[in-house]
């Protein structure tokens, strides 16, 4: 069997809390089909994650019997089968070996682990993300490297040599939401627009933080304080809040690898422009992955461990 051979080989799911999305590969690794919905973990709970996965592979015509290789949400304890945990330190070539088989089903259909931090002090855990970080290390090479990946719940990696040495989860996005949906910084940031990565409150807020990140709760403060006395506009004070949030992230990342760590960004959509305004106002330059690759390229390196294509 030749590499330019188009026929299928098997399917790459990412199946995520909210989201759905398939990829038909073929046997040359080229997506032959793709789909994408909101049938995420939430909804298939509900309806069934095999009737979901069916549904999906019909509508691409895909062959009976190919394997199917998941990540993400669909082997949490609420998901289809539970797929469980690598500990830490981990390779991140050991992720497919751990992939748990769905019983009952006539075709090959297993689910990649997640990682678990099993520290007392810093217990974290991550699941999807890890097949993100096995697709993006071949791009990343050898040595050390520190891997962001930015989210609701933003990941940080401590990567050595393909071996995730340790990792920790920033609820930067969720405090942004709570934040200014639910103190008196609502006030300050009501009917602003998106934040813009390039807004100069927003880098100087970053810089702030990585600058000082003790001063986080003060900082806070002086968007509210900012609108009433200083002129600050309600998107350069939305700019702020998220500027400050981002950048106090950026400084707990830094705080745990050694100065000069190359740094590298996994991501895609909109959080892509904010992030690399927000790590070059740290006076950073990371190395960009699309996340959306990296997630295929990792369950393709999956599939060519577990069934040799």
């Amino acid at each position: 069997m030749t590499r330019s051979d188009p026929h299928p080989a098997y399917v790459a799911v990412d199946w995520g809390t909210s989201s759905f999305r398939l990829w038909l590969i073929g046997q040359d690794g080229g997506v032959l089909a793709e789909r994408r919905s909101a049938e995420g973990m939430t909804v298939a709970a509900r309806t069934g994650f095999a009737g979901v996965l069916a549904s999906h592979l019909a509508a691409i015509s895909a062959p009976a019997g190919l394997p199917v290789l998941i990540c993400g949400m669909a082997g949490a304890k609420q998901g289809w089968v539970e797929a469980g945990y690598l500990d830490t330190p981990a390779a991140l070539a050991a992720i497919p070996a751990a992939a748990v088989r769905i019983p009952g089903v006539d075709a090959d259909i297993r689910i990649l682990p997640g990682l678990a931090q099993r520290d007392a002090a810093a217990p974290d855990v991550m699941r999807g993300e890890e097949t993100q970080l096995l697709g993006a290390a071949g791009e990343l090479g050898s040595g050390d490297h520190l891997v962001c990946m930015p989210g609701t719940h933003s990941k940080w990696v401590r990567l050595s040599g393909g071996r995730v040495e340790g990792f920790s989860t920033f609820m930067t996005g969720e405090l942004f939401d709570a934040i200014a949906k639910n103190t008196i910084l609502s006030h300050a940031i009501a009917e602003a627009g998106a934040v813009q990565g390039d807004n100069a409150a927003f880098r100087a807020a970053v810089k702030r933080m990585v600058d000082n990140p003790a001063l986080a709760t003060s900082q806070l403060f002086s968007v509210r304080a900012g609108s009433l006395i200083a002129g600050l506009s309600p998107d350069d004070a939305k700019a702020r809040l998220s500027g400050t949030l981002i950048g106090l992230e950026i400084a707990g990342a830094l705080s745990m690898v050694a100065e000069g760590t190359p740094v590298a960004l996994v991501v895609s959509g909109g959080l892509g422009a904010p992030y690399r305004q927000a790590l070059a106002a740290a006076g950073l330059s990371p190395f960009v992955i699309d996340a959306d690759t990296a997630v295929r390229n990792g369950l393709a390196a999956g599939a060519r461990a577990l069934w040799s294509l």
